[in-house]
C-alpha cells in the first residue's frame, strides 16, 4: 500500500525550528552558538526559504536565538553526563533534531532514544538513510502516539532502562500540553535512577516577555491557534519549580533565558540575544 506522503511531514514546529538553526549559520554573525544546518538539507526546501515570512532574519531573531540558546545547552549538559558515565538520552519529542549526526563521537556512546509522532518520525527515517546518514544501531526511533499510549511503556519496551541513569531531554513541547500531562510527565521523571537529569523547556507568561518578544508571541499564538496547534501552558519558574517539587522533584532549578545569554552570548556585537524562554532542569 501506498504512503501517503502528508501524514509523514514533519510538524510545522519542527521544520521552522530546524530552518531557524540553518538561518543562524547564514544569517548570525560568528561564533555561532550552534552550527546545524542538518535538518535543511532533510528538508531539502523548494525555491528560497529564507524568504517565507517566519524566517525573517530581523524578525525572528530572538526566538532564532531562543532555539540556539536551548539546543547549546543541552548538548553541553548531555556531553557532560556521557563523560561521568550516563549511557543513555532521550529526546521527547525529538522532531528533526540532529545530535546523532553532528555528534556521532559522543551519541555512539550511548543509546539515543528519539521519541516522536509515528508518520514524522517514519519521514525522518527515510529521509536520513536518503541523505546518506543511515541510522545506527545506538540510534532508537520510539514512534508514539501520545493521545493514545504511553510514551513512558514504549520507551521502556524499545530498551530504556529506567535502572540506569539517563538524560532526558523535552525542548519546545511544554507550551502545547496541559498542566495535568507536564504533572504526569514530571512523576513519571521522578522516578529515574540515580545520576540523572531531566530538561525541559517552558514559557513564561506573556507579561513577563520584553515587548519585542510580546509581538511576536501574540502572532505566533494566533498562528498556533489557527493550526490546531494551541498554545496551552505557560509558567512564571516559580509555578514550574512547584509543579516540579510536587511530583516529587526536590532538586531543581531555573536556567532563565538571561543565564543563557550570559553563558552563550557575551560580548557578541551584533546584539544577538535569546528571549524568555527558560529551562527547567531536575537532577536524580
Amino acid at each position: 500500500m501506498a504512503v501517503n506522503p502528508a501524514l509523514e511531514a514533519p510538524e510545522n514546529t519542527a521544520e521552522r525550528t530546524a530552518l531557524w538553526r540553518a538561518l543562524h549559520v547564514a544569517a548570525d554573525a560568528a561564533p555561532h552558538i550552534i552550527d546545524d544546518a542538518i535538518g535543511l538539507k532533510l528538508l531539502a526546501p523548494e525555491g528560497d526559504w529564507r524568504a517565507r515570512p517566519d524566517m525573517d532574519a530581523q524578525g525572528t531573531r530572538i526566538f532564532r536565538a531562543s532555539i540556539v540558546a536551548r539546543a547549546r545547552f543541552i548538548e553541553d549538559l548531555v556531553i557532560e553526563q556521557a563523560a561521568r558515565g550516563v549511557e543513555q538520552y532521550v529526546l521527547l519529542g525529538a522532531g528533526l533534531d540532529s545530535f546523532a549526526q553532528r555528534r556521532t563521537e559522543i551519541a555512539a556512546r550511548l543509546t539515543v532514544y528519539e521519541v516522536d509522532l509515528p508518520g514524522p518520525q517514519a519521514w525522518k527515517r527515510r529521509r536520513l538513510l536518503e541523505a546518506g546518514y543511515g541510522v545506527p544501531a545506538w540510534l532508537k526511533f520510539v514512534p508514539v502516539n501520545f493521545e493514545m499510549q504511553s510514551w513512558w511503556d514504549r520507551l521502556i519496551e524499545s530498551g530504556f532502562d529506567p535502572r540506569k541513569p539517563a538524560v532526558i531531554a523535552s525542548t519546545g513541547v511544554s507550551l502545547y500540553l496541559t498542566q495535568a500531562a507536564i504533572a504526569d510527565m514530571l512523576r513519571k521523571i521522578a522516578t529515574l535512577a540515580s545520576g540523572s537529569t531531566f530538561a525541559m523547556t517552558f514559557i513564561m507568561p506573556l507579561e513577563m516577555s520584553d515587548p519585542e518578544e510580546r509581538v511576536v508571541f501574540e502572532m505566533a499564538m494566533r498562528g498556533a491557534k489557527a493550526s490546531g496547534t494551541p498554545f496551552l501552558s505557560m509558567f512564571t519558574p516559580d509555578q514550574m519549580l512547584t509543579l516540579a517539587r510536587d511530583a516529587g522533584l526536590k532538586n531543581a532549578r531555573v536556567v532563565s533565558g538571561g543565564d543563557l545569554a550570559a553563558r552563550y552570548f557575551a560580548g557578541r556585537s551584533d546584539g544577538l540575544r535569546p528571549g524568555s524562554e527558560s529551562l527547567l532542569i531536575v537532577t536524580i
